[in-house]
Protein backbone atom coordinates (compact mmCIF):
# COMPACT_ATOMS: atom_id res chain seq x y z
CA UNK A 1 0.00 0.00 0.00
CA UNK A 2 1.38 3.22 -0.76
CA UNK A 3 0.36 6.31 1.52
CA UNK A 4 2.65 9.29 -0.09
CA UNK A 5 -1.10 10.33 -2.53
CA UNK A 6 -2.89 10.85 0.89
CA UNK A 7 0.28 12.28 2.42
CA UNK A 8 0.94 15.29 -0.20
CA UNK A 9 -2.65 15.96 -0.70
CA UNK A 10 -2.91 16.23 3.07
CA UNK A 11 0.54 18.30 3.30
CA UNK A 12 -0.49 20.30 0.69
CA UNK A 13 -4.04 21.19 2.07
CA UNK A 14 -2.23 22.10 5.42
CA UNK A 15 0.16 24.50 3.59
CA UNK A 16 -1.82 26.29 1.55
CA UNK A 17 -3.98 27.38 4.43
CA UNK A 18 -1.00 28.28 6.65
CA UNK A 19 0.36 30.25 3.81
CA UNK A 20 -3.03 32.27 3.47
CA UNK A 21 -3.48 33.03 6.77
CA UNK A 22 0.12 34.00 6.72
CA UNK A 23 0.14 36.14 3.51
CA UNK A 24 -2.58 37.90 4.84
CA UNK A 25 -1.45 38.89 8.66
CA UNK A 26 1.93 39.94 7.08
CA UNK A 27 0.60 42.06 4.49
CA UNK A 28 -1.99 43.47 7.14
CA UNK A 29 0.81 44.02 9.90
CA UNK A 30 4.21 44.72 8.20
CA UNK A 31 5.20 47.98 6.52
CA UNK A 32 7.92 46.77 4.42
CA UNK A 33 7.23 43.51 2.75
CA UNK A 34 11.07 43.22 1.10
CA UNK A 35 12.51 41.26 4.03
CA UNK A 36 9.16 39.18 4.58
CA UNK A 37 9.37 37.98 1.42
CA UNK A 38 12.37 37.88 1.09
CA UNK A 39 12.45 35.44 3.98
CA UNK A 40 9.75 33.56 2.79
CA UNK A 41 11.02 32.69 -0.83
CA UNK A 42 14.44 31.88 1.11
CA UNK A 43 12.73 28.99 3.06
CA UNK A 44 10.78 27.68 -0.57
CA UNK A 45 14.35 27.52 -2.21
CA UNK A 46 15.79 25.36 1.11
CA UNK A 47 12.82 23.03 1.36
CA UNK A 48 13.00 23.03 -2.69
CA UNK A 49 17.13 21.98 -2.10
CA UNK A 50 16.05 19.56 0.78
CA UNK A 51 14.04 17.54 -1.00
CA UNK A 52 16.63 16.51 -3.53
CA UNK A 53 18.77 15.40 -0.91
CA UNK A 54 16.01 12.78 1.58
CA UNK A 55 15.84 9.01 0.80
CA UNK A 56 12.30 8.70 0.86
CA UNK A 57 10.47 9.56 -1.30
CA UNK A 58 6.95 10.63 0.59
CA UNK A 59 9.34 13.06 2.77
CA UNK A 60 11.05 14.60 -0.46
CA UNK A 61 7.08 14.75 -1.88
CA UNK A 62 6.21 16.59 1.37
CA UNK A 63 9.46 18.99 1.18
CA UNK A 64 8.87 19.52 -2.62
CA UNK A 65 4.99 21.02 -2.03
CA UNK A 66 6.48 22.95 1.42
CA UNK A 67 8.85 24.71 -0.99
CA UNK A 68 6.88 25.58 -3.89
CA UNK A 69 4.09 26.90 -1.52
CA UNK A 70 6.19 28.81 0.01
CA UNK A 71 7.51 29.66 -3.00
CA UNK A 72 4.19 31.09 -4.18
CA UNK A 73 3.57 32.99 -1.00
CA UNK A 74 6.76 35.10 -1.59
CA UNK A 75 4.50 36.46 -4.83
CA UNK A 76 1.24 36.50 -3.08
CA UNK A 77 2.26 39.27 -0.68
CA UNK A 78 2.35 41.75 -3.91
CA UNK A 79 -1.01 39.93 -4.81
CA UNK A 80 -2.21 40.74 -1.37
CA UNK A 81 -1.38 44.18 -1.34
CA UNK A 82 -3.30 44.93 -4.91
CA UNK A 83 -6.33 43.67 -3.24
CA UNK A 84 -5.98 45.80 -0.57
CA UNK A 85 -5.39 48.58 -3.41
CA UNK A 86 -8.93 47.61 -4.93
CA UNK A 87 -10.67 47.28 -1.87
CA UNK A 88 -10.72 43.44 -1.74
CA UNK A 89 -8.63 42.97 1.22
CA UNK A 90 -8.94 45.51 4.15
CA UNK A 91 -6.50 48.14 5.26
CA UNK A 92 -5.04 48.23 8.33
CA UNK A 93 -4.78 52.49 9.81
CA UNK A 94 -1.91 51.76 11.74
CA UNK A 95 0.18 50.50 9.00
CA UNK A 96 2.57 53.16 7.29
CA UNK A 97 2.71 51.53 3.97
CA UNK A 98 -1.25 51.28 4.23
CA UNK A 99 -1.73 54.67 5.67
CA UNK A 100 0.09 55.82 1.63
CA UNK A 101 -2.17 53.35 0.18
CA UNK A 102 -5.88 54.70 1.56
CA UNK A 103 -4.50 58.22 1.28
CA UNK A 104 -3.52 57.34 -3.08
CA UNK A 105 -6.27 54.90 -3.82
CA UNK A 106 -9.97 55.54 -3.09
CA UNK A 107 -11.20 51.87 -3.91
CA UNK A 108 -8.95 51.05 -0.52
CA UNK A 109 -10.73 50.69 2.64
CA UNK A 110 -10.38 49.28 6.13
CA UNK A 111 -13.56 47.40 6.01
CA UNK A 112 -13.20 43.35 5.94
CA UNK A 113 -15.70 42.62 3.62
CA UNK A 114 -15.21 38.89 4.97
CA UNK A 115 -16.53 39.98 8.00
CA UNK A 116 -20.27 39.29 7.81
CA UNK A 117 -22.36 36.68 7.88
CA UNK A 118 -22.93 34.63 5.17
CA UNK A 119 -26.45 34.55 4.26
CA UNK A 120 -27.59 32.38 1.47
CA UNK A 121 -28.54 35.08 -1.67
CA UNK A 122 -26.76 37.97 -2.31
CA UNK A 123 -26.49 41.56 -0.94
CA UNK A 124 -28.82 44.17 -2.51
CA UNK A 125 -26.44 47.58 -3.84
CA UNK A 126 -27.77 48.67 -0.56
CA UNK A 127 -26.79 46.50 1.73
CA UNK A 128 -22.96 46.69 0.08
CA UNK A 129 -23.19 50.63 0.34
CA UNK A 130 -24.61 50.04 4.11
CA UNK A 131 -21.77 47.75 4.30
CA UNK A 132 -18.79 50.05 3.31
CA UNK A 133 -20.21 52.58 4.87
CA UNK A 134 -18.08 51.92 8.27
CA UNK A 135 -15.08 53.46 5.68
CA UNK A 136 -15.42 56.68 7.48
CA UNK A 137 -15.29 54.93 11.15
CA UNK A 138 -11.39 56.08 11.53
CA UNK A 139 -11.73 53.31 14.36
CA UNK A 140 -13.71 50.93 12.20
CA UNK A 141 -10.49 48.40 11.46
CA UNK A 142 -12.71 45.41 11.19
CA UNK A 143 -9.96 43.14 10.49
CA UNK A 144 -9.31 39.67 11.65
Amino acid sequence: MNSVGIIAAIITFITIAFGHVMVREVEYRIVRLQAAIFLVVLVGIGFEIASFFVQTNALSAVLGIMGITFLWDGLEFYRQQKRVIKGHAPANRKNARHQRILAQYPAATTVSLLNRDPRGYPYSEDEIQNILGGVANPEGDQHE
